[in-house]
């Protein structure tokens, strides 16, 4: 037998999958680890905590299906993006922990660029905005606040990474400090029309180019680890949004997926050429092959599955996530209730980082069930948003059809109601693993175990899709609700 290894590191677990010749997923590992929040909108993680969770899940599923370190013909690695570990190069310890996407500490100094007129120079170059969700000013804040850290970050001592770099260079002993064109688009540092680290915003965030890893494609050499016994090949790399895409097969240009985890992230396949957007979505690179940048629109909701565990932690109305689209089946329909999941401020199109949560429409009668209705509608209605917003920028077609994946997407009741509000198809793929059997396609491909990019195509395989049938009055009617209820909250 010869395996696949992908590492999916996520926002709250770590988890390891084994994927045979075939494609077929045959063992998982998974081990949550724990979330921090020191402050009011601030979210860390442990880099040691990620890394040792990382090494048991791997260890954990060659166990389990048997499969030695000889029988595995490379690694793929996808991971948490934007997510900012800086440490030091001799010891490879952290210098603070980990600084989660999430996080908006750095909101402040967003907003005194800005004001001094930066942002459309950044975005030019990077096809980001001015936000504490990437890592620039994440590693500015480290360097700034950390006793020391900048004395010796310009000395060379320290070096940055998003989790992917961090993992490469503890899995290579030290001896590979690298990253991937799509975890590098990610950072607010990266030209992505030169393909290059961008000297003039390094300097702008007072980040020392000497602390950045060497940025490869996506399908490339990043070392080998000898970890689990012999040494196995880093063969694939991608940010999970970009690995979801290349997981879905969304190679051609206005092919277009949605991934539901913690938070909700869009991407359409705009091809060779990058798409400047006139409604505050974001440019980025989907994935690099063979020198060659493909580019996509993308549009980042910070709260989806997020709301859905907020339902279960915060409220204890559900024991489960599948809980919630059962009780959301029993809801009044007569009753509108409005959630504005704005808990870490609002991602695009609106990129209110200061904005909180609301709830709208409340009577005497409204319980778990409406509730739990209107947090997963506000998924549906979050993901409309992004839609007009792309539709706007690419000029794509009414009957365009998303293929979507991720843990929500298992929710026969959420994926309807995201159709219904959309007024659109939505395919959910047989293989809703996307994320990981993106990274291990890529290192897969490499290896020279998987097939090409139309091979790989060729193997999507449609589980079901569904159909708008909620009466456009009434679509249109409940989207309204939502868009007064967004103006409300921004204004609170």
């Amino acid at each position: 037998m010869t395996y696949i290894l992908a590492i999916d590191q996520g926002t709250t677990s770590s988890r390891a999958i084994l994927f045979d010749a075939q494609m077929q997923r045959v063992g998982t590992a998974q081990q949550e680890f724990t979330q921090y929040f020191p402050q009011e909108g601030w979210v860390e993680h442990d880099p040691e905590e990620i890394w040792d969770s990382v090494l048991k899940v791997c260890r954990q599923v060659m166990n389990e299906v048997g499969a030695s370190a000889d029988k595995i013909a490379g690694i793929g690695i996808t991971n948490q993006r934007e997510t900012t570990v800086v440490w030091d190069k001799t010891t490879g310890k952290a210098i603070h922990n980990a600084i989660v996407w999430q996080d908006r500490r750095t909101a402040e100094i967003c907003q005194r660029f800005r004001d001094a007129g930066c942002e459309d120079d950044v975005t030019a170059q990077t096809g980001l905005l001015l936000d504490p969700y990437f890592s620039g000013t994440k590693v500015k804040w480290i360097l700034d606040t950390v006793p020391d850290a900048r004395d010796r970050a310009e000395a060379g001592e320290l070096l940055f990474g998003t989790i992917d770099s961090f993992l490469i260079w503890r899995l290579t002993e030290g001896r590979v400090h690298a990253t991937d064109a799509t975890n590098a688009a990610r950072t607010l540092l990266f030209d992505i029309h030169k393909g290059n680290w961008s000297a003039e915003i390094c300097d702008l965030l007072d980040v020392p180019l000497s602390m950045l890893p060497e940025v490869r494609d996506c399908a490339a050499d990043f070392g080998q680890t000898g970890l689990f016994g012999r040494t196995i090949p880093i063969l694939g790399v991608a940010g999970d949004q970009q690995a979801a895409t290349i997981g879905q097969a969304c190679f051609q240009p206005g092919m277009m997926k949605s991934t539901y985890g913690t938070g909700c992230f869009a991407l359409l396949n705009t091809g060779t050429q990058p798409v400047e957007s006139k409604n505050r979505l974001l440019t980025t690179i989907a994935y690099q092959l063979d020198g060659q940048r493909t580019y996509a629109l993308e549009g980042s909701i910070f709260i989806a599955g997020a709301a859905v565990q907020w339902l279960r932690d915060a409220l204890q109305i559900i024991d489960s996530a599948p809980q919630s689209g059962e009780l959301a089946a029993q809801s009044d329909p007569n009753q509108h209730v409005v959630l504005v999941p704005a808990f870490t401020g609002l991602g695009a199109p609106y990129w209110k980082p200061d904005c909180r949560g609301a709830m709208f429409g409340l009577t005497r009668n409204s319980g778990r069930a409406e509730i739990a209705r209107a947090t997963l509608e506000s998924i549906a209605f979050q993901t409309r948003d992004l839609w007009h917003a792309m539709q706007g920028d690419w000029g794509a077609e009414a009957d365009v059809i998303l293929r979507v994946d991720g843990g929500m997407s298992a929710s026969d009741w959420a994926m309807q109601g995201l159709s219904d509000i959309l007024g659109a198809p939505v395919d959910r793929p047989v293989m809703q693993e996307t994320t990981a059997l993106g990274a291990a396609w890529l290192a897969g491909m490499k290896a020279g175990v998987y097939p090409d990019q139309a091979g790989f195509a060729e193997t999507w395989a449609l589980d079901q899709r569904f159909e708008p049938i909620l009466p456009e009055a009434d679509r249109e009617a409940a989207y309204a609700r939502w868009q007064r209820a967004v103006r409300a909250t921004m204004a609170f």
